[in-house]
């Protein structure tokens, strides 16, 4: 069994009033044998499109690299938006060394409630899936039980809203379960009508332009 753990701190400070929250980035981040292209830094895979959709929403000019500069304009970027990075998952087992959600076992998770009890100004998480198995917000909806706490359907249109209360507080967080920003997730989102009646209307559109347009409404 292979122990994949994250290889990253939480990303947070005072002054954040969102957290993306993601599951484990691929296994070759966690072994430190990272390819060319990749950063070095959350959701750094040369293969993912989070940061490219951020990249295209705002204009950012990032370096696609494993370099300092990479990094420190990604920073720049959170810090100056107010969005800081908390992913789920800790660590996990695997079989197979891949990135699958589906292949992790003995998993462990963060106590991002703990987090959210220290960071006042957060009220909104940004789940980079959906309630899928072993999904971020499969798993959060697990740790909340933990707190004898659920999640309140908002809205179920894609991307479903959600809502919970933190204890002791009383403040109200709302959640979006945006559609995941890697290639597995594709097939879904060619499937969506919302992305069907886009793609009627340009032929040219793509899953990458549908999330950019979902993404853009909550970043």
């Amino acid at each position: 069994m292979f122990l994949h753990t994250h290889p990253y701190q939480p990303f947070l400070f005072p002054e954040a009033t969102k957290l993306i929250v993601g599951t484990l980035p691929p296994p070759r981040f966690t072994m430190r044998d990272l390819k060319k292209g990749d950063v070095d830094f959350c959701y750094g895979s040369r293969d993912g499109q989070l940061w490219p959709i951020l990249d295209r929403i705002f204009k950012l000019d990032l370096k696609f690299e494993t370099s300092e500069e990479a990094v420190r304009q990604r920073m720049d970027f959170l810090r100056d938006k107010k969005i800081g990075i908390c992913d789920i998952v800790e660590s996990a087992e695997r079989e197979k060394i891949d990135a699958s959600d589906l292949g992790m076992s003995n998993i462990k998770l963060r106590n991002l409630v703990g987090h959210l009890k220290e960071l006042p100004k957060v009220d909104m998480l940004l789940f980079t899936g959906g309630n899928s198995k072993n999904g971020p917000e499969y798993f959060f909806r697990r740790h909340l039980k933990t707190f004898n706490l659920e999640l309140n359907l908002v809205s179920a249109e894609i991307p479903r809203i959600h809502s919970f209360t933190l204890p002791h507080t009383q403040r109200t967080i709302k959640t979006v379960s945006l559609t995941a920003p890697s290639g597995a997730a594709n097939r879904a989102v060619g499937s969506l009508e919302a992305y069907k009646k886009k793609k009627r209307e340009n032929p040219d559109f793509n899953t990458l332009d549908f999330r950019i347009l979902q993404y853009k409404a909550f970043f």
